[in-house]
């Protein structure tokens, strides 16, 4: 059972036992038992855990996972149109477009006021002295209000204006 199924199935049980538990509290206050308020703690607290569930099954979204990427760190985000991750030592040339695609998709969009994001991966070049040169090995746009990812040949096909700023 995966993770989404296991919540739902939480939500309709704490929802079941929570109905459960006002009937057997309204009956507690109509018969006069001394536990009575306990029910009543009971009973919100499994209402409560019930619209946890619930609203988390429905803000809960998996990690897109795409078969051949490779882990990136991202080294720089600044929370608007532009994120950057560091290849390391090694960098297959094959996995460069489905790392930038995954990590694409994995973007949270709510804080970012521009709709399109570009990802860049980048290695480090030794130019001398301890001193690197960032390179940048791939980009892909991420339109955050469409929901899908270009690279730059595709957004150049569509004539759409791209703001990189080298």
């Amino acid at each position: 059972m995966d993770l989404i199924q296991l919540l739902k199935d939480s939500t309709t049980w704490f929802a079941w036992l929570g109905l459960g538990l006002a009937v057997f509290t309204l009956i507690s206050f109509l018969m006069g038992w001394g536990f009575r308020f306990r029910l009543v703690g009971a009973t919100v607290f499994s209402l409560l855990l019930s619209a946890s569930t619930w609203a988390f099954t429905q803000s809960y979204k998996p990690p897109l996972i795409l078969k051949g990427a490779q882990y990136a760190p991202i080294v720089f985000d600044n929370g608007n149109d532009l994120v950057v991750a560091q290849a390391p030592e090694g960098f297959p040339e094959e996995a460069i477009q489905p790392t930038l695609k995954q990590i694409a998709g994995n973007l949270k969009g709510g804080g970012r006021s521009g709709s399109m994001v570009h990802v860049r991966i980048r290695k480090l070049k030794p130019i001398g002295n301890g001193i690197t040169k960032p390179i940048i090995l791939g980009e892909v746009i991420r339109d955050v209000r469409k929901n899908i990812t270009m690279s730059l040949s595709e957004l150049d096909n569509l004539n759409i204006p791209s703001e990189i700023d080298d």
